[in-house]
């Protein structure tokens, strides 16, 4: 007599996941709701006010500059840093016995704090810095690169010197994940080095290339630390980021325009790495 398979469904995985669930729910998802529930409160009433605070929040000159600059950082630094560490990591991979030294080497900036990286750039950058004495020294004009249109370049510079070595640990790996018969027999049917990467090297890099992009996009976001320390609560219009207004916004207990900006942007987050993984499996 055959067995009766059990329809019952087995929820005891549920188990392993519960302490994850509990924490994430806990310090993420019920913080979050809360934050959508403020974003239709008054910020001293706590009274309905629908979208109104949207509204405030996309009329706002702040917000405005805040996120036009922020929009044109990640426009700037993402295709640099994706292209760069691609570009250094294939030189790596041509040459496997001397890059344990070199990845070393890039990933040093990691490991370098905060307080580190804020003081260099008072050393360098500020109007008395090494590089307004350099600048003085042979006949020019020494400035305060801090409060003048170079320092969003000097927050790009920031960003790639911070996450490029990371880029290409990631980038190794996947070009280590390629099986070298395949990159033999192109070379034996006569393909070239540039139809080698274009042909076999790229496609094979996909996954690789989806993780990069979502982690510099987030990585983008935290670039914020340095730049705070360094110019304050107002730094320059050219580097004033989101996180700027979210700070000052926060100081001031604008919870309504903090909480409804907070939504935007974690729509448009959410919004543009679904994208990003639609575009990859129609890739695949």
């Amino acid at each position: 007599m055959k067995k009766r398979k059990s329809t019952r469904t087995d929820f005891s995985g549920l188990w392993f996941i519960a302490p994850s669930l509990a924490g994430v729910s806990i310090f993420v998802l019920f913080p979050f709701a809360d934050v959508i529930r403020r974003s239709f409160m008054g910020a001293m009433n706590s009274q309905f006010v629908g979208f109104s605070n949207y509204l405030t929040v996309f009329s706002n000159e702040a917000f405005r500059l805040a996120a036009k600059n922020t929009l044109r950082f990640m426009g700037i630094c993402m295709p640099l840093l994706i292209g760069l560490s691609l570009l250094i990591a294939l030189v790596l991979f041509s040459r496997m016995q001397q890059a344990g030294f070199f990845k070393t080497t890039f990933l040093i900036p990691m490991a370098v704090p905060v307080a580190s990286v804020v003081l260099l750039w008072r050393v360098l950058f500020h109007r008395n810095g090494l590089l307004s004495a350099w600048i003085v020294s042979i006949g020019g004009q020494g400035s305060d690169w801090m409060n003048s249109p170079w320092a969003f370049w000097i927050l790009v510079m920031s960003y790639l010197w911070k996450n490029l070595g990371y880029d290409i640990i990631l980038w190794l790996a996947g070009l280590v994940g390629i099986s070298p018969a395949i990159f033999e027999a192109a070379r034996v049917d006569g393909a070239g080095t540039f139809q080698i990467f274009w042909k076999i090297t790229l496609p094979n890099l996909l996954p690789s290339l989806y993780t990069i992009t979502v982690l510099s996009f987030l990585n983008s976001f935290k670039v914020f630390r340095e730049a705070y320390l360094v110019a304050g609560d107002y730094p320059h219009t050219s580097m004033y980021l989101l996180q700027h207004l979210f700070n000052n916004w926060f100081r001031d207990l604008s919870m309504d325009k903090l909480s409804a900006a907070a939504v935007l942007i974690a729509l448009v987050i959410f919004g543009l790495i679904l994208l990003l993984r639609r575009a990859w499996e129609e890739k695949e």
